[in-house]
């Protein structure tokens, strides 16, 4: 790494206090604008708009609803719609127009129990094929949805007979390169994590990480599976290379031990993908780098192709609160920008410099 001038720096920018427990946070798409979910202290749902204006971020609506609200993602519609998908405390999906908040524009009862997590595909001009959702709940489900079907799930993986329902923490969409490709990665609470294929409607890869799967994420949904990051209760992350599957041994990965506590969520710099910041449970982010190997994949000894796992380099961290920082959003449109949400019952919008330089 170059002298400390040229690392990048993670400043906190805006700062504002809520009285909530907030649990997700997402920049609005082609804006200033910022969304908050998360839960009053009366067992509703909070649904809050910020604008950035300089140093300061301006409420410019808050809606209630009946039930806390775990998770959302702008990804499953179009730049110009801009509609919120949700994930609830009571297993409801609900899809926003957040012009008209009033009554969502598609709702289901999608699961059982809790939502925790949820990841949209097709909308915000990335890959190919539908504008679907997929949702991971506590009932050990994962489910997909396509807003244009009423009511039923185009695909449903649930544990087989006989398999214990395992709680799903984290959902991500990836492969989308074409109208056919596309597969679901889940992490569960026992450190599993199953890729499932939506073309052929089958489990294509599974794994197991010792310990809870907090967050998975891809670098990139809209091209050809490249790279998986995988983040744990134990402090440690999983660099998984995606683009060769070993027969039996599956696909190569690097780890590393992040810090003490659980890393609770990662985020890939929407601009430089070789870039993720992890938000951990002391309050801290980490920003790395990967870097690829001379040659990503070799033969065996038997011919078949292996991936070959990069290395991954910290550029920077910073402690930024005293509680977990849960939730973690990049702007997709200013590259450095960032939001993030913690336990404190705090929001932060970061600027972070320099990440051009590395």
């Amino acid at each position: 790494m170059s002298s400390g001038l040229e690392r990048p720096q993670v400043v906190a920018h805006v700062q504002q206090a809520l009285s909530y427990t907030l649990f997700d946070c997402k920049w609005v798409p082609r804006s200033a604008r910022l969304l908050c979910l998360g839960s009053a202290a009366r067992g509703t749902g909070l649904l809050q708009l910020y604008e950035l204006r300089g140093g300061r971020l301006a409420l410019l609506r808050e809606i209630e609803k009946a039930k806390p609200i775990k998770c959302g993602t702008f990804g499953a519609t179009s730049l110009q719609q801009r509609y919120l998908a949700t994930g609830d405390f009571g297993g409801n999906l609900n899809i926003w127009n957040l012009e008209a908040p009033e009554i969502p524009v598609y709702s289901v009862k999608g699961h059982k129990e809790i939502i925790n997590s949820i990841d949209g595909v097709g909308g915000l001009g990335i890959g190919e094929g539908a504008p679907e959702i997929v949702t991971g709940s506590r009932d050990g489900t994962v489910k997909v949805w396509d807003p244009r079907q009423k009511d039923t799930p185009v695909a449903n993986m649930e544990p087989v007979q006989g398999e214990s329902k395992r709680d799903c923490w984290t959902v991500a969409f990836g492969n989308a390169y074409n109208q056919e490709e596309r597969v679901v990665c889940a992490g569960y609470d026992n450190g599993d994590i199953k890729l499932f294929d939506l073309k052929t409607m089958s489990l294509r890869w599974e794994t197991n990480i010792k310990n809870g799967v907090c967050s998975v994420e891809f670098d990139r949904k809209d091209v050809n599976m490249n790279k998986l990051v995988a983040t744990s209760l134990e402090g440690k992350f999983h660099v998984f290379d995606m683009r060769t599957q070993h027969p039996t041994k599956g696909f190569a990965s690097v780890s590393e031990k992040a810090q003490k506590s659980t890393i609770w969520q990662v985020r890939h710099l929407p601009q430089n993908r070789d870039i993720f910041m992890t938000s951990g449970g002391a309050g801290s982010l980490h920003l790395w780098k990967y870097e690829y190997p001379a040659q990503r994949s070799k033969k065996d000894s038997e011919g078949a192709e292996m991936g070959v796992a990069g290395s991954v380099s910290l550029l920077q961290n910073v402690t930024l609160s005293t509680q977990p920082i849960s939730s973690l959003d990049w702007s997709p449109d200013k590259k450095g920008l960032c939001v993030c949400g913690a336990f404190d019952q705090t929001v932060r919008v970061l600027i972070v410099t320099k990440l051009n330089k590395v």
